[in-house]
């Protein structure tokens, strides 16, 4: 993400035991315990496939329905499950495996306690599915003109369908969209087959890779649709909602450029389709939802900018994604440096010259260095990857050479792809790679609240 501007561990949490069959089941946890948000997500079963209708209309638009089916796996026997769900939709049925249940709540404000009529043992897969429709106006943006929009980090799944909301539960994803003819619905992935019936027309969308549920998108709009390609062939799929197609056109269609540059430092695109939605001015962020993020539709050089960082992000915190909240710096920092390489290949920028100038203007600066870049806070966690996670990673490039640094981009991708992987891991591969000892490096730019020592802050050709 860029501005232009719940929940034990997945064993534990047993609350009651009992034998069905010679296994051995229990409640699973209502929440997978990132130390940020110990209640996101939930424990007991692993997601393999989101299968998410929709119906909206514009006409009324603070309603939706939804029918959405979770498959999963028991990582332990289950005599209840939790589901992170806004309590804002009203609930008229959930089964399990086909079998309505009749035992399912909610507690507090994102959580649905659902009690199958028959305990899961250990190791199977199941599907669980709800039906809902109500009203939640806080959570969706509703453009100026018209439709909807439904982003958000690092909540925002719960707003719109039931889910293990957190990043470390990754899973495949299909977004089935109905909306009035006239209308369009865009989400993740290849668009499917596309109907219409009765003055309604229904999209597909599939997203054949796992998917972080935070990357998730739902946009309705009366959309423009751009059809694009990578140069080895890959789809490029982009929307521009009413005024955007003109205003940035000229930036949004060179995005089969971007993503190409991209694939010379990172490696091959690592999905089946790509692209990008482009609202009004009014939405004045990116967000990395995965193939195809968010952008302003303005008319500014800076949505650029923000292009290729939000792209960046397709390698770096999409396809390898943090394993807790507190390793934001393995998204963010490589999405903002990736700015800087853009910027350095294609606009012919020093960036020695770049990095000095911040340097030495925040020098004298406490504010600038005090929050950390791995395991910032909840509250802060945006804080510095922004600011110094390009500036430590340009130094971690001067301290190894281009050589090994354009090596652990790629071969962090090769081990980590489609899955999930901490700060340190990057710290350990970075180490194996150049074979040095980075950990007083690490110490001094991802550790500490102070401006690093000048042996770390200048390192090897980069002199004061």
């Amino acid at each position: 993400m860029l501005s232009v501007v719940k929940r034990g561990s997945l064993t534990g949490g047993a609350l009651l035991a009992c034998t069905v069959l010679g296994a051995s089941v229990a409640s699973g946890s209502d929440g997978i315990g990132d130390p940020y948000w110990p209640q996101d997500g939930n424990g007991g079963y692993r997601v393999s496939h989101y299968d998410v209708k929709v119906g909206y209309d514009p006409a009324k638009p603070d309603e939706l329905t939804g029918d959405t089916t979770v498959s999963a796996t028991a990582a332990e026997g289950l005599d209840r499950f939790d589901l992170d769900f806004t309590k804002a939709f009203a609930i008229s049925s959930v089964t399990v495996d086909g079998i309505a249940v009749k035992g399912f709540s909610r507690t507090g404000e994102h959580e649905l306690v659902v009690t199958p009529d028959r305990p899961i043992p250990a190791g199977a897969r199941f599907d669980v599915r709800v039906v809902y429709s109500g009203t939640n106006a806080g959570a969706w943006y509703k453009p100026d003109t018209g439709g909807m929009l439904v982003i958000g980090e690092p909540h925002s799944a719960t707003n719109w369908y039931p889910a293990n909301d957190h990043p470390s539960d990754k899973a495949t994803f299909r977004l089935t969209a109905t909306v009035p003819a006239g209308w369009t619905a865009v989400g993740n992935g290849r668009q499917g087959p596309t109907t219409t019936r009765d003055g309604k027309t229904t999209f597909r969308w599939d997203d054949d890779r796992p998917q972080a549920t935070w990357t998730a998108v739902l946009a309705i709009a009366k959309f423009t649709m751009v059809h694009a390609a990578l140069s080895d062939g890959t789809p490029v799929i982009s929307a521009y909602a009413p005024g955007a197609d003109t205003a940035a056109r000229k930036y949004g269609d060179r995005l089969p450029e971007i993503i190409d540059f991209l694939s010379t430092k990172f490696g091959k695109y690592p999905f089946s389709a790509a692209g990008g939605i482009y609202f009004n001015e009014k939405v004045a962020m990116g967000l990395e939802t995965q193939t195809r993020p968010i952008f302003p539709g303005t008319d500014s050089p800076d949505v650029v900018t923000l292009i290729v960082h939000e792209q960046a992000h397709q390698w770096f915190g999409d396809n390898v994604t943090l394993k807790q909240w507190r390793d934001i710096c393995v998204a963010e920092c490589f999405a903002s440096y990736a700015q800087w390489l853009w910027s350095e290949a294609k606009e012919g920028q020093n960036l020695d010259a770049k990095y000095r100038e911040i340097v030495a203007a925040n020098r004298d600066n406490p504010k600038f260095w005090e929050t950390r870049l791995y395991d910032p806070g909840a509250e802060r966690y945006l804080a510095a990857v922004y600011r110094t996670g390009p500036l430590m990673l340009h130094a971690l490039r001067r301290t190894i050479g281009d050589a090994a640094f354009d090596c652990a981009l790629t071969q962090w991708q090769h081990q980590h792809g489609g899955g999930n992987a901490s700060w340190p891991d990057f710290e350990a591969l970075v180490q194996h790679i150049s074979g040095k000892d980075l950990s007083g490096f690490f110490q001094a730019w991802t550790r500490s609240t102070t401006i690093p020592p000048g042996e770390y802050l200048f390192p090897g050709p980069l002199k004061p």
